[in-house]
């Protein structure tokens, strides 16, 4: 049974609903699931996951949150290479750069994207949901 980890952070609840679904389309595929805000995932824990699917969304001047999710995951960057990994988020204004920037640096630090990036223009519709349950299914 694979390790999947579900790291996200939300402030709307847009991101959140995508991390549910996540969830859902890992375990379906019989992974073994653990959710982590970005306050409780280190890069020490990078190691202990097979997968790992990290979800935040756009804010400011399209980037990731800064208070948090940010210093999170310029600390566990260092440790993805070779890691099995997706990205998913909402935005609510621009045009994904934030997405785009982020697979960029993903890719720079040697970690594998199992599949395309799932972004949803504020709240995620059922196309979006379902994307992200096959998100979570690659992970698995």
């Amino acid at each position: 049974m694979s390790k999947v980890a579900v790291v996200y952070w939300s402030g709307t609840g847009n991101t959140a609903a995508m991390a549910s679904a996540v969830e859902a389309g890992a375990k379906g595929k019989g992974a073994e699931v653990s959710v982590f805000g970005p306050d409780e995932f280190t890069a020490d824990k990078v190691a202990e996951f097979d997968g790992i699917a990290f979800g935040c969304p756009a804010m400011g001047a399209e980037v990731l949150e800064e208070t948090t999710y940010e210093p999170m995951f310029t600390a566990v960057e260092g440790s993805l290479s070779g890691k099995k990994i997706a990205l998913f988020g909402s935005y609510g204004w621009g045009d994904g750069q934030w997405m785009r920037d982020w697979e960029d640096r993903c890719n720079a630090a040697g970690a594998r994207l199992a599949c395309d990036s799932v972004m949803a223009n504020n709240a995620p519709g059922e196309d979006s949901l379902e994307e992200c349950k096959s998100l979570g299914a690659a992970l698995a």
